[in-house]
């Protein structure tokens, strides 16, 4: 009978199809499902295949070391983490590499700079034929941060936002200063009617819906009978899913990763006609 597949209580591992050939893991079988470090987390794709984009920094102690990286997502879960805190993350699915065995695993993404690993080996992660000693560390041997030096460094990708913009008064001032704002930064701004927009707003799986056609940002700029409304959606995350649809009033243009600043000026208003002098 051959031996089991041994893991320590910490692993360097390999994410071929994510282009990671070497990040330092935390196995713990404590955590059910094995999560990756991940930032600027960003859907893409149709809604039947969605697909998700995220920037990760391997190397904790080396942040201008980061890749961009993306994979099909299978789902949407709520996880607790282990100081209680409850977080709705994109779950993906891509081959793991350990020693001299691959295979394919779930991990949820989330970001996890303050931590000191970049990625937590979960139980759902070990197979039936594997054993964890927590008296070995790197039982599969050891792998270096040196090989991403003769990777090629590309550069970031700026991409412009389609921005949905809430609004009964798209020619007011508020709303036309908004769309030049985005519109100077390279965005894609859409006014779209408030009252012609389906919101369900909750703690964690709030949602917009319009027609066809996906935003990346939410605006909301509801008129003065509306104003709970809008506070109550300003309140929730403001990038919409890609499943969150709206029908596009403009041509669109690739998605984006930099948020528009809302942008005022000020106003000279008129001062209002005095009264002529009384004299005694």
């Amino acid at each position: 009978m051959s031996s089991p597949f041994t893991l320590g209580w910490e692993e360097w591992v390999s994410l071929p199809k994510l282009g990671l050939p070497a990040i330092k893991a935390k196995v713990d079988t404590g955590a059910r499902t094995s999560a990756l470090h991940a930032s600027v987390i960003e859907p893409f794709g149709p809604i039947d295949k969605p697909q998700v984009r995220f920037l990760i920094q391997p190397d904790p102690d080396d942040l201008s070391l980061e890749f961009t990286c993306s994979a099909p997502v299978v789902d949407r879960r709520q996880v607790t983490s282990s100081n209680g805190e409850a977080e709705l993350r994109y779950v993906i699915q891509t081959d793991l590499t350990v020693g001299e065995r691959t295979w394919p695993v779930e991990m949820t993404l989330s970001n996890r700079e303050s931590m000191q690993y970049r990625m937590l080996f979960g139980r759902t992660s070990i197979a039936d034929d594997m054993v964890v000693d927590p008296n070995q560390s790197f039982a599969q041997g050891k792998l270096s941060f040196d090989v991403y030096k003769g990777l090629p460094k590309r550069r970031p990708v700026r991409r412009p936002l389609r921005i949905a913009l809430l609004t009964k008064e798209p020619f007011n001032y508020s709303s036309r200063r908004l769309v030049e704002a985005g519109e100077a930064r390279g965005h894609v701004v859409e006014t779209i009617d408030t009252t012609r927009c389906y919101m369900k707003i909750d703690a964690h799986t709030s949602e917009a819906a319009y027609g066809g056609g996906g935003h990346n940002w939410m605006a909301p700029a509801p008129p003065p009978s509306a104003q709970p409304v809008g506070r109550a959606a300003q309140f929730q995350e403001m990038p919409v899913p890609q499943q969150q649809q709206f029908r596009p009033a403009v041509p669109p243009r690739a998605p984006a990763a930099i948020p528009v600043a809302y942008a005022t000026q000020p106003v000279a208003y008129a001062q209002p006609p005095q009264p002529p002098p009384r004299y005694r």
